[in-house]
């Protein structure tokens, strides 16, 4: 009886496994499946136009706006502010192009890419850390985009406000909030249905219906401030040590807005159909995107001063003022507006959220998981959070985006210093899904200790600044180089992993650039099918190194497909 049961267990616990290549070992079927391999050409869909669309869809959403309205609430003048802006996403920007190279080039996912720098088995703790923070970060989203619903709700009818709360005040939330919340959070669970190479039409309408809307809420803005002009005379009211500090916050928040894109564009890259559309695409589209964006914020947050006499970081704030009294057509336009942020939400919550934590957690349990699968659990685990903690002021949420920054930054600089520098853009694909200790990528049992030495330096030189900032006293050094917290964790990791491989080479590297991306096709990783492969014919180098070492290629057993 007992054995019946089991077998019965073991049957339906089958039905879940999701569909992977046939003749894989039980090691290898916790590397891949069908989500973790390279994107074969057929899936290979986004253009340079679409990656366009995406950075002005993404570009357009209330977080960009609250970043640059902090800024002025903490002192600075709009000019200052927006120069902040500019210099952050221009730097935010470079390190997309740099980190998206990768996926477009191997068209691999960041969890795979993780692997040449902290090892087969290593590389999990950092996709448990991108994922754990893509479901946090999916809550807050979230929680943003209840607060449209509120208003949408509120502009068709007006006693929505008065709504009876039922939850007590330890909760830190009411029950219309929440309602609002969970409304949002139920209609953005199709959009996690869709496939990845299909999701780029979503970020095309939002690009066309979003600016309009945020456009029009300049103006609006801007009439009822009666002009421009008292807006942009408002002074900084910082000088010294204090504004040049100010500023530096300012440019770092700008950065922390992108640690996760940062990491995340692997995930998207890798389906553009040539690396060359994931360059120039998004190195121009991000600065001048996300600063368009920001200037509108930052004008329509120093119109609040102007108009009801104190300053409103949260644009949806102002918005709901201006329901106050508002007639039909007002209200008609506070719908609009509201509805289009809702959309800006949900495009951002799929583009930097849902899609990494579900490609997370395929590498995290790729037998039983997708990317589709990875995304509603993120969704769950961001409706049982209680993101409305962290926006409960803009310390708060700056605070939680340095906090963010610190762990990302060591990641990226590990991965972009192997890639680029060690490495020289070479990777062995099929390698990156072997769990053989013969594999140039398994290390020491599967961790590489360089990398998380490199990834430990990284977080440790921000960890006391850190502290400093929920509150502690800490000494006045640290609290500056916290200030430049993604620089820090970046440079100190990247330097750091650099030293390591200089002085303990690692195998699988190049003295000379060498990407090999462009060659795959389709890619056969079980152990049965591989096939020696003269990667010298391939490339047409004999400039591998094994170890820090010559080697002779041709005696490489490379388990790949590039038919």
């Amino acid at each position: 009886m007992e054995k019946v049961r089991t077998s019965k267990i073991a049957h339906y616990v089958d039905k879940l496994a999701v569909s992977s290549e046939p003749g894989l070992t039980n090691a290898q079927s916790m590397l891949t499946n069908h989500d973790l391999k390279p994107v074969e050409p057929e899936r290979r869909q986004w253009g340079a136009w679409n990656f366009v669309g995406f950075w002005i869809a993404d570009s357009f959403n209330i977080n960009t706006w609250m970043i640059s309205s902090s800024m002025i609430i903490g002192g600075l003048s709009w000019w200052q502010s927006w120069l902040c802006v500019w210099i952050g996403y221009l730097i935010s920007g470079t390190f997309i192009c740099m980190t998206g190279r990768i996926g477009a080039t191997y068209h691999i996912s960041f969890p795979v890419a993780s692997r040449a720098s902290f090892g087969i088995w290593g590389s999990l703790w950092p996709v448990f850390n991108r994922a754990a923070m893509a479901c946090i970060w999916y809550g807050v989203q979230a929680w943003i985009g209840g607060e449209c619903v509120t208003l949408m709700i509120r502009a068709i009818w007006t006693r929505y406000t008065d709504l009876p709360n039922s939850m007590p005040a330890s909760s830190g939330t009411n029950t219309r909030d929440f309602l609002s919340f969970f409304l949002f959070w139920l209609c953005s669970l199709p959009a996690i249905f869709v496939p990845v190479q299909k999701i780029r039409h979503l970020f095309t309408v939002k690009a066309y219906f979003v600016p309009v809307a945020g456009v029009a809420y300049f103006i609006w803005a801007i009439v009822k401030a009666h002009g421009i002009g008292p807006i942009v005379h408002q002074p900084s009211t910082l000088h010294g040590s204090d504004l040049g500090w100010a500023m530096i916050k300012g440019i770092m928040s700008s950065i922390a807005n992108f640690a996760t894109l940062i990491v995340n564009d692997f995930d998207v890259a890798r389906f553009a159909r040539k690396p060359r559309d994931a360059l120039w695409s998004q190195f121009i589209t991000i600065p001048v995107g996300f600063a368009v964006t920001s200037f509108i914020g930052i004008i329509v947050s120093s119109s609040s001063t102007i108009i009801y006499g104190k300053p409103m970081w949260n644009p949806l704030d102002l918005l709901s003022n201006f329901l106050d009294g508002a007639n039909s057509g007002e209200r008609f336009g506070v719908f609009i507006i509201a509805t289009a942020f809702a959309l800006a939400q949900l495009g951002t919550n799929i583009a930097a959220n849902s899609i990494s934590a579900g490609t997370d957690m395929t590498a995290l349990l790729p037998r039983y998981l997708n990317i589709r699968r990875g995304g509603y659990i993120c969704a769950g685990v961001g409706l049982a959070m209680n993101p409305w903690q962290l926006l409960s002021s803009n310390n708060n949420f700056t605070t939680y985006l340095s906090a963010y920054s610190v762990f990302l930054s060591s990641i990226a600089g590990v991965i972009i210093c192997d890639y680029y520098i060690v490495r020289k853009g070479y990777y062995q694909i099929t390698e990156l899904y072997s769990a053989k200790e013969t594999s140039p990528y398994y290390f020491w049992f599967g961790f590489h200790w360089r990398g998380y030495t490199a990834y430990m330096a990284g977080i440790l030189i921000n960890i006391v600044g850190f502290v400093g900032a929920i509150g502690r006293p800490v000494p006045i050094g640290a609290q500056y180089i916290y200030n430049l917290n993604f620089f820090c964790g970046f440079l100190v990791a990247a330097g750091t992993y650099y030293l390591l491989c200089r002085f303990f080479p690692i195998p699988a590297t190049s003295d000379r650039w060498m990407e090999v991306g462009d060659e795959i096709t389709d890619v056969n990783v079980a152990y049965a099918g591989s096939n020696t492969y003269d990667e010298e014919s391939a490339t047409g180098s004999d400039h591998l190194k094994d170890g820090g070492k010559e080697s002779d290629v041709r005696e490489r057993k490379i388990a790949q497909d590039f038919s």
